[in-house]
């Protein structure tokens, strides 16, 4: 493939619009600072493994040797060989600079044994309190370099029947929401303190709970990745970056049954992250938060589709884990077939209470258009309220604008339908994107 700068990467944009925009992001850096380019497969491989049939048990023993023995810059490849290519494993742990190439054809399944996951508790596959008592199926922990590549896929086996009970994690999850507390289903990659991760290709899907999450990682590429989880699987999020900063999410197709993707702030500031030519189908959209007490900021949208999610852009949080979230740009979005195309409210939990007041401000959409549904603009009171700038926005007519304690701010493109209490645009100028040619359905299996 040949390599491509972000920056080759920039829809074209109306001359008019070109002052505004300098204007408007000219104090701000608000994107992944580093120079990106699309990574590359690997040249160096330690081992090739093909399936050979044992238990999940000695096929794990297998798999993490070949990735505790594998040089730093060097990559474990699992290949398909003669039979299903399927590698069934249980929990596996990635070494600093060793990257894990899965072939086309090759699959790495997470065995739906809680016994694996367990973190010594005996409650990984129950409800309890707390929600954290399994380990995830692939970690990075306190690693640099390395990642996941290539074509092939990893799955979580979140539908299949757990060994010893009588129901899937994803039916756990749904117990969970009916019954009360919390499912302990496990991630299916999660990075702790990390550096400088690839993921790159390679297929994630059917996750227990959460497909990447990303906490306190410095450093991370996620380009042409996809992740595909049926809409009804619960708390399936597609890529979570939180605490983390230099976060790049490029020419990737998420459906999940929750955020496709989440940019959270719980533990640490997030900022300097970009999210490029992507495509979102099935899920709750493109989101920051719920958790952003620890601040957001820097964040850039760019040539994004959100095609059948129930929200498009969204910002949520609330008095209980508010913080400030600011210098975000969204910029050329098509949304078709969102419930909320945008979803901009510090009352995520109308019945939060505490003094961790959510504040949004320095909010831009330049070049954004949809269809209909309900477009939220909620600031927390008249002392908080959510500023955000709205140029060359376009919904259809019979979209419906809901606002309190917000500050709108034009630009010379305009927005339709007009807000309540601005005045109408008489000549809308700017552009935005021609979503014809956007839309792409989800690939089929590589």
């Amino acid at each position: 493939m040949t390599p491509m700068l972000f920056e080759d990467q920039v829809m074209p944009l109306s001359p008019r619009l070109l002052p505004v925009l300098l204007l408007l992001t000219a104090p701000a850096m608000a994107q992944d600072r580093r120079s990106m380019r699309e990574p590359s497969l690997p040249t160096n491989v330690c081992t090739s493994l093909s399936p050979d049939g044992a238990d999940w048990q000695a096929e794990t023993g297998r798999l993490q040797a070949a990735i505790d023995h594998c040089p730093s810059g060097a990559a474990v490849r699992l290949v398909s060989g003669a039979g299903d290519g399927r590698f069934v494993s249980g929990p596996l742990h990635m070494k600093s600079g060793v990257t894990l190439w899965l072939d086309r054809g090759a699959t790495l399944v997470a065995v739906p044994d809680p016994r694996a996951y367990d973190r010594g508790q005996g409650l990984c596959g129950t409800i309890a309190d707390k929600g954290n008592a399994c380990l995830p199926f692939i970690s990075f922990e306190d690693t640099r370099g390395g990642g996941i590549m290539g074509d092939g896929a990893i799955d979580g086996s979140g539908g299949a029947v757990m060994t010893g009970h009588g129901e899937s994690w994803w039916q756990l999850a749904r117990r969970a929401q009916r019954e009360g507390g919390k499912q302990n289903n496990p991630r299916l990659v999660e990075a702790d303190h990390a550096r400088d991760l690839v993921f790159y290709r390679t297929t994630f899907r059917n996750a227990p709970n959460f497909h990447v999450v990303l906490n306190d990682v410095q450093g991370a590429t996620l380009w042409g990745v996809r992740i595909d989880t049926p809409a009804d699987a619960r708390n399936t999020d597609g890529i979570d970056p939180g605490a983390s900063q230099d976060v790049t999410i490029a020419h990737s197709f998420i459906r999940t049954g929750d955020d496709d993707i989440a940019i959270k702030a719980g533990h640490g500031t997030t900022r300097y992250i970009s999210i490029l030519d992507d495509h979102l189908y099935a899920g709750h959209g493109l989101s920051i938060g719920s958790e952003t007490n620890a601040g957001v900021s820097d964040i850039l949208v760019r040539n994004v589709t959100l095609d059948g999610t129930t929200s498009g852009l969204r910002i949520k949080s609330d008095a209980s884990r508010g913080g400030l979230v600011t210098r975000v740009r969204y910029e050329g979005i098509c949304l078709r077939g969102n419930r909320w195309p945008i979803d901009f409210d510090t009352r995520y939990d109308a019945d939060a209470r505490g003094g961790a007041i959510p504040v949004y401000r320095d909010i831009v959409l330049t070049g954004v258009t949809g269809g209909d549904g309900t477009m939220v603009l909620r600031g927390h009171d008249a002392g908080h309220p959510l500023a955000v700038t709205l140029d060359s926005v376009r919904f259809d007519p019979a979209a419906v604008w809901q606002i309190e304690n917000a500050d709108i701010t034009t630009g010379p493109g305009g927005v339709s339908p007009t807000p309540p209490g601005l005045r109408p645009s008489l000549a809308l100028a700017g552009t935005t994107p021609d979503c014809t040619s956007s839309w792409m359905p989800f690939p089929s299996d590589r």
